[in-house]
């Protein structure tokens, strides 16, 4: 049994290298990368309940409530509040989590989903291995000693840190490595908020500001959060998170009123979004000490704690008392507004912790205070708050966030309702067309187009499509510099100051290609008077580097680089000796904005056409 357990590193890496499993392969390490990160979800969700215990019920005697169906390891231990010490804890947890973050791991500070995405687009997916175990610590104690933040951009960079570990340690290419960092993600968020297919969705979404996803994704995704699911679940229970009322859409008059609940969390989430930058612009620009920073940063939020305890940690249990009943018009407007700039307070002055649980509960708090306000106005629907502190959860995250199609899913699969699609989707998508200028996640790309891996892909495609006989045209081998292969250097260099191109082929007695030369050897040999009347061109001569007309420019753009050549020859295809022309780079481009060009007019009048 112990030699099999030390063959298993070894068949991993064969696996992982073998092109021909194809999709099983895939599929296999995104099942791993789902274990990993479901462990790990299991590990942090601990990590996270021992800390609130140990910094907020047992020193701040504050017991906060959460979802009916999380399972907290221990009970209330029966603490009375303490309101001065209450005061003091946010500003252990930053200072802690700034000075961990600094000398450790610099990227895990702030939110993390941001972190992702900037390594998703610029880095190859590649996280360090010590930011999973770095951002689990320091977002429990941000988030445990009483910081507004959630679990969300902590898992998410969890997950991500596993996928790259793994795809760095079997030694996959860069975008094998953006895929398994992506599955990670999914992973951590599908577990941790008992959401497998709103995980997958979002990982695929979150990358972009317009209505773009990573479909490539998309697969892995599913497989490595279904897995992370089943084990984090196998661990706390397979119910969603919340516990809800059993709410309904039966009156289509009904989206009149939800229509007014999207304008209300379009303004919210500009709000949120612009208090959140506006904070952390402040303390990023500011040149107070290091240490002052979490100081007054926790210092306000434990002010804003002493006024309204609520915001203290996640605030999650707000959002089951709204679906309990037991919530009051009071005490969501307070939390909806106060929780904008506690979050804001934690994140700018250094804690470590998510965006996406403060925005639910900010989202919820304002959806059912509308509720409770539009059911006034409208007696005879007999509006539910709760139906619409749903709906608010998801219309104000996904107008935070760009988020629309994953949000939806994911609100429904933390609240186990599934009945309030529609109104869900009209709050949704009207949240994401008033905000879409605004995003909570700054590292996020305008759309597929914009990021750098896909322009590669991009620019790949198009050349593929283009052989090198349509740079040709009707030019002939004598519309080139073509010299003998015994042409003086003097002479070559005459046809150098005359002529647009900077390479010469050089011929033998039978016009056969033999060697080219160019610029660069002839102006380090030119100044060498000695070497003029004694050099020749085949003496100057080197190994041409050539493409055929059957060629396509790709071929021809990847000899270029590799050689770092400006232009390339081309010979017949039947015959490598025979000189046919000279390509260059900007040949190469001009076809490339060409065909774009053709390819879209083509488009413009099919559509008109149709």
């Amino acid at each position: 049994m112990k030699k099999r357990l030390r063959k298993l590193p070894h068949i991993l890496k064969r696996i992982a290298k073998s092109s021909s499993l194809g999709t099983w392969r895939l599929i296999g390490l995104c099942a791993i990368v789902g274990l990993m990160a479901g462990l790990g979800s299991i590990a942090f969700h601990l990590m996270l309940d021992v800390s609130r215990y140990l910094f907020l019920e047992q020193l701040g005697g504050w017991h906060p409530g959460g979802p009916a169906f999380e399972k907290a390891i221990f009970t209330a231990p029966g603490v009375p509040f303490r309101p001065w010490v209450i005061l003091f804890l946010p500003i252990i947890g930053g200072l802690f989590s700034t000075y961990v973050c600094r000398f450790f791991a610099p990227e895990t500070a702030g939110h993390g989903t941001d972190a992702a995405i900037a390594a998703y687009h610029h880095h190859g997916g590649f996280v360090r291995k010590r930011v999973p175990i770095i951002k689990a610590i320091t977002a429990a104690v941000t988030i445990g000693s009483g910081g507004s933040a959630g679990a969300e951009g902590p898992i998410t960079q969890i997950g991500a840190g596993f996928g790259s570990m793994l795809a760095s340690w079997l030694k996959l290419t860069p975008n094998e490595r953006r895929i398994l960092m992506a599955a990670g993600m999914s992973a951590g968020v599908g577990a941790i908020f008992h959401a497998p297919l709103a995980g997958a969705l979002f990982a695929a979404e979150v990358f972009y500001r317009e209505l773009d996803l990573e479909f490539e994704v998309i697969i892995p995704a599913v497989i490595s959060s279904t897995v992370a699911y089943a084990t984090f679940a196998s661990c706390f229970g397979w119910d969603p998170l919340f516990l809800t009322g059993n709410y309904t859409f039966t009156n289509p008059l009904e989206l009149l009123p939800y229509l007014i609940l999207a304008v209300v969390v379009s303004f919210g989430a500009i709000f949120y979004v612009k208090t959140f930058e506006s904070i952390c612009r402040f303390f990023k620009n500011s040149t107070m000490p290091l240490f002052l920073k979490p100081v007054i940063g926790g210092l306000l939020i434990g002010c804003i704690g002493l006024l309204l305890p609520e915001t203290l940690g996640t605030s999650y249990g707000v959002l089951q008392q709204i679906f309990s009943g037991q919530a009051s018009l009071f005490l969501l407007l307070s939390v909806a507004v106060l929780k904008i700039f506690s979050t804001g307070l934690t994140i700018g002055s250094g804690g470590s912790g998510g965006v996406f649980g403060p925005a639910m509960v900010i989202g919820g708090s304002l959806g059912g205070a509308t509720g409770m306000l539009l059911a006034l106005l409208f007696p005879d629907m007999n509006l539910s708050p709760g139906a619409f502190a749903i709906v608010g959860m998801a219309g104000f995250f996904s107008a935070t966030a760009n988020t629309p199609i994953s949000t939806i899913i994911l609100v429904s699969e933390m609240t186990g309702n599934y009945h309030l699609l529609v109104p869900a989707m009209l709050v949704c998508f009207m949240g994401y067309l008033l905000t879409k200028r605004l995003t909570i996640y700054s590292s996020q790309l305008p759309n597929r187009f914009e990021a750098p891996v896909h322009i590669g892909e991009m620019l790949k495609a198009v050349l593929h499509k283009i052989p090198v006989a349509q740079l040709l045209g009707d030019k002939k081998p004598e519309d080139f510099p073509v010299v003998k292969e015994n042409t003086p250097l003097l002479q070559m260099s005459q046809l150098l100051s005359n002529q647009p191109y900077h390479s010469f082929p050089v011929l033998d007695e039978n016009n056969e290609l033999i060697g080219v030369v160019d610029d660069k050897e002839l102006r380090m040999s030119i100044g060498h008077h000695e070497l003029e009347h004694l050099l020749v061109a085949s003496d100057l001569a080197r190994r041409p580097v050539f493409v055929t007309p059957n060629n396509d420019l790709y071929t021809a753009v990847s000899k270029m680089s590799a050689g770092h050549l400006d232009e390339l020859i081309v010979v017949s295809a039947h015959n490598h000796e025979q000189f046919k022309a000279i390509i260059s780079n900007s040949d190469i481009i001009n076809a490339y904005h060409e065909t774009l060009i053709g390819e879209v007019t083509k488009e413009e009048e099919e559509s008109k056409l149709n």
